[in-house]
């Protein structure tokens, strides 16, 4: 599987014996190197790779630093500290550790990284919770990072922890990357009334027809500040006193594909002119709706609206 232009794998193995760049070590925040995978990188690369961890320890729970890989055939060993000298841990520890390891790893600049089942060893978390945080917090750092690694491995050892890694990670990830970036999309639009009317948009591209201004919401995004990006790009209007009006639906609301749109009511300021992303600017009296052709199921929206203002449910 790939995602950008890194490929995951999920391979069953030794950790100790891959190729990679760089291998992540299941570590306690004092980075004493005793059973485990910890216990196994540090018999097979030799107790130097400890005795540089120790210098830079204790980190904090939830962190990670880079050794030298001794005698293994990785360059480095990042060290993510899953728990602490309690042995406990627990699903905010190992996502920390995840992100941070991944972290570490762009700044050493390499281009493979193997990770083992963090948290699972001494730790007893659980295989298949373990699985989708890391596949989680792996996704998440390739779709919000230039990232430059070219290989992510998921290393274990043992067939049962294989198996529900396999499931768990490639399994999560087909099902955000194929089924949920196929939809819906998430879209937002502004209602806002002036003395003179409500501001529509006359679209530039298909669908065409009058619409309420709006648009997708960008990743990283909250409702609110997609929908006021949107219309200061489509109207030149600063919203003020924004509240949700309500969410349609409909998977055949809008004939691209299955978006659902959460309807904004606004104030605004400033002067309204027509953007880039819209042919023209309109202010139309609500009395006027009914004799309009529509982009989406925006006549519907208008039509609630005017029922909400006459003091009856529209939904």
């Amino acid at each position: 599987m790939k995602i950008k232009n890194t490929e995951i794998k999920i391979l069953q193995g030794d950790i100790t014996e891959l190729k990679a760049d760089a291998i992540v070590n299941a570590a306690n925040n004092k980075l004493v190197m005793g059973g485990g995978v910890a216990g196994a990188i540090k018999r097979k690369g030799g107790k130097v790779i400890e005795e540089e961890a120790l210098k830079k320890g204790p980190i904090e729970i939830g962190g990670s630093v880079f050794t030298g890989a001794g005698n293994l055939s990785a360059k480095f060993v990042i060290h993510a500290a899953t728990m602490g000298m309690d042995f406990a841990t627990d699903e905010i520890k190992v996502r920390n550790a995840a992100k941070s390891s991944l972290r570490v790893a762009e700044e050493l600049k390499i281009k493979s990284l193997a990770f083992p089942a963090l948290g699972c060893g001494t730790g007893g978390f659980p295989y298949l919770a373990s699985a989708k945080i890391m596949a989680q917090e792996v996704l998440k750092h390739l779709r919000e990072n230039e990232s430059g690694l070219k290989e992510i491995i998921f290393c274990l050892y043992e067939e049962e922890a294989f198996k529900i890694f396999n499931k768990g990670v490639a399994g999560y990830l087909e099902y955000v990357t194929t089924k949920l970036q196929a939809g819906p999309f998430t879209t937002v639009d502004a209602l806002i009334e002036l003395d003179e009317g409500i501001v529509l948009v006359e679209r530039s591209n298909p669908p065409f027809g009058l619409a309420l201004p709006g648009g997708f919401v960008d990743y990283g995004e909250s409702l609110e500040d997609a929908v006021t990006r949107e219309a200061k790009e489509e109207t030149n209007l600063d919203l003020i006193e924004i509240k949700q009006f309500h969410t349609y639906s409909d998977p055949k609301r809008d004939p691209r594909f299955h978006t659902i749109g959460t309807v904004f009511l606004a104030n605004a300021k400033g002067s309204p002119k027509a953007g880039d992303d819209a042919a023209a600017l309109k202010i139309v009296p609500l009395s006027e709706i009914s004799k309009l052709q529509f982009a989406f199921d925006h006549k519907k929206i208008l039509e609630d609206y005017l029922q909400y203002k006459q003091g009856k449910s529209p939904f």
